[in-house]
């Protein structure tokens, strides 16, 4: 092995997160509420090379599988992000996250005075994709237009 090069051991079970955005790898382990305490082991490369995206994030979590609305959420913030089932060493299963159309729940509209922020309004916050590259999103309320810095600022670790 060449001194210069680093290499990454390969996972037994888990799940392995692939082209995500260079440097918003810490962002989706906040997206999937990991904080280390959970016992499984996270391997996580930031700003690799990359021919697709120029720089890009890997993210490995040995022993956790992640469920659909995981995925639908770390699409919001690597919308070109594959994910991969590993099981026994092997890839089990490669899909490419995919923005649904309609997002519910999973973000805040950035208008203060939209009805979904009013605390006694029973309204859960809901966006409609109108571009996925690059991202635009559309409340459903109030109309306002949500980009992906907006998107990606409501999962940023605080500074």
């Amino acid at each position: 092995m060449n001194s210069e090069e680093l290499t990454v051991k390969k996972i037994r079970d888990g799940t392995v997160i692939d082209h995500i955005p260079g440097g918003q790898a810490l962002n989706v382990l906040r997206i999937l509420g990991i904080t280390g305490e959970e016992g499984h082991t996270v391997a996580i490369m930031i700003n690799a090379q990359s021919r697709k995206l120029g720089k890009k994030d890997i993210v490995k979590i040995e022993g956790r599988e992640l469920v659909s609305g995981e995925v639908d959420r770390i699409a919001l913030i690597a919308p070109e992000a594959t994910i991969n089932l590993v099981k026994n060493y092997r890839v089990a299963r490669k899909t490419k996250v995919k923005l649904p159309d309609e997002i519910k729940g999973l973000l805040k509209c950035t208008n203060p005075n939209c009805i979904s922020n009013k605390p006694r309004e029973p309204v859960t916050p809901s966006f409609r994709v109108v571009s996925r590259t690059p991202t635009l999103l559309v409340c459903e309320y109030c109309g306002t237009y949500i980009t992906y810095d907006e998107v990606a600022a409501q999962y940023t670790l605080p500074g």
